[in-house]
């Protein structure tokens, strides 16, 4: 029979093994994140400056705003993206928007959202000062994919001053609490081949966004497909390509953004808070 010193001599080895055996998955998996999860090379070409649209890197976050447009934007999108994912890899989206005269705000989570990063005040924080950099800017429609729609709901609840409007991009949230009386226009959109944040488990938090939430869901469309990064685990192979994904998503952002800029007055703040227009649908049918 083992005596107790060599039970103990072999219990040691086993807990260095397991040891040995999680540091080396934690490696492969930092490093699969960092790979798996990078904006591929048109996205990071997205965030060059060009003759229409000038970026800029500031702390914590990029800006896209319009070279072109004169007039002064009274609205403008401010986005979070999804937890591990590259920020870059949402830059096209946020170039295309900009493009159409409302400035982006792309902001990225501490830690790509890791370690409590998409958690807490630091990443709302962030975005409050991204906002005063472009303090010309009075209403903002606040948005964010997957894990960042997350942040972006809590934001919402958090900071109302200023937010005219919320798009969540395949995510479930929100899960914890309710936004019901949220008295700005609310947009989800969904895709049904996303493999992640299923139609049927965002039905399942349906009843905490209000009512008058407009439901996009798009035929075809996956999770990872929303931004322009590599294919994530669990999602489900798309039906239709990226570049249409991306299309139909700019698009559904774009008739947000127009509704809501109906209602704005430019002399008034306090209009934003005040209405809540229910926008029309994408060219796929809502639910």
């Amino acid at each position: 029979m083992l005596d107790i010193k060599q039970i103990k001599r072999i219990w040691s080895k086993v807990c260095k093994g397991w040891a040995a055996f999680g540091l080396i998955a934690l490696i492969a998996f930092i490093g699969w994140c960092l790979l798996g999860y990078r904006a591929n090379p048109d996205a990071r070409q997205a965030l060059h400056s060009s003759q229409e649209i000038q970026v800029v890197r500031g702390d914590g976050y990029w800006s896209f705003i319009s070279r072109i447009n004169s007039n002064p934007p009274s609205l403008g999108l401010l986005f979070f993206p999804g937890s591990l994912v590259e920020p870059a890899a949402y830059a096209p989206l946020a170039r295309a928007v900009a493009r159409k005269g409302y400035p982006v705000l792309l902001v990225e989570l501490p830690r790509r959202g890791t370690f409590g990063g998409a958690n807490g005040h630091e990443i709302i924080k962030r975005a409050r000062k991204a906002m005063q950099q472009v303090s010309d800017v009075p209403h903002w429609i606040v948005s964010g994919h997957s894990r960042g729609g997350a942040v972006a709901a809590c934001f919402v609840q958090e900071n109302a001053s200023g937010v005219a409007g919320l798009v969540l991009v395949g995510t479930t949230h929100p899960r914890e609490y309710s936004l019901v009386d949220l008295q700005v226009p609310v947009m989800k959109i969904l895709g049904t081949w996303d493999g992640l944040a299923t139609v049927e488990k965002a039905e399942q938090t349906r009843h905490n966004l209000p009512a008058s939430t407009r439901w996009i869901v798009i035929q075809g469309v996956n999770h990872s497909q929303f931004g322009c990064y590599g294919f994530q685990p669990g999602d489900h192979k798309a039906t239709i390509s990226r570049d249409q994904q991306q299309k139909l998503t700019t698009q559904a952002f774009i008739e947000m953004l127009e509704s809501v800029k109906r209602t704005i007055s430019p002399t008034s703040d306090d209009k934003t808070n005040q209405t809540n227009p229910r926008p029309t649908s994408a060219s796929n049918p809502g639910k």
